[in-house]
């Protein structure tokens, strides 16, 4: 293989593993949001009951 077509392949390899990441850490950090958000939302809803809610609404 020639130097050019090395470079090549290199610089394709490298675009698809950066979307490959970009596509998974997008999908992990819609998953932690999305867990916060409920834990959050349960939190006021335990305090809620309880009488205790530091949180007005």
């Amino acid at each position: 293989m020639s130097d050019f077509a090395y470079f090549v392949f290199s610089i394709v390899c490298f675009i698809v593993a950066f979307m490959f990441l970009k596509k998974i850490a997008g999908c992990l950090i819609k998953t932690v949001i999305f867990i916060v958000i409920a834990v959050v939302l349960a939190a006021i809803y335990f305090y809620m009951n309880e009488g205790t809610c530091p949180v007005t609404l």
